[in-house]
């Protein structure tokens, strides 16, 4: 029984272990006769350039909306030209020059505003359309601390002191 089970063991590891081999030849079929997909390469796209992928906010009081602008540059040789500026939520808004096209060199400016009316720490993606259907991505974040609902009490020690 343990001889018979070695065997079949053994048997079982060939087979898999040879599954495993597959040639291509010069037509790209494999010498079975089956068509191969090979994956093409990825190509990426650097004409659009921004001086910075991301922008940290900091600490900012609720309630009081903030803005930053990225700078964008064509670095390619054609003309550039940016369809989309897409936020991922509502409290995100951001601006450029919609008709706007770029010659290579040339540059623009995204203007991203940030509401901060919701407390606490936030990061919102951006994500930038160009050239039909291209796209990078930006992105903004901080810390909304709470404000206080009253100004400070008046310092009633402040009479003795002008005694």
């Amino acid at each position: 029984m343990k001889v018979l089970f070695t065997i079949l063991a053994a048997s079982m590891l060939t087979v898999s272990a040879t599954a495993q081999t597959t040639v291509v030849t010069a037509n790209g079929k494999t010498a079975a006769g089956k068509e191969t997909i090979i994956a093409a390469p990825v190509v990426t796209d650097e004409s659009l350039l921004l001086k910075e992928n991301e922008f940290d906010f900091g600490k900012i009081p609720q309630g009081r909306p903030v803005t930053h602008i990225f700078e964008v540059t064509n670095n390619g040789k054609d003309s550039l030209r940016i369809v989309t500026v897409q936020a991922s939520c509502g409290c995100t808004t951001p601006e450029w020059e919609r008709e706007k096209v770029q010659a290579p060199g040339e540059k623009t400016k995204i203007t991203v505003g940030y509401n901060a009316a919701s407390e606490g720490p936030f990061t919102k993606s951006i994500t930038i359309t160009y050239n039909g259907t291209l796209t990078k991505q930006i992105t903004i974040k901080g810390e909304v601390w709470k404000t206080p609902v009253t100004s400070a009490p008046e310092n009633k020690g402040l009479e003795t002191l002008k005694d």
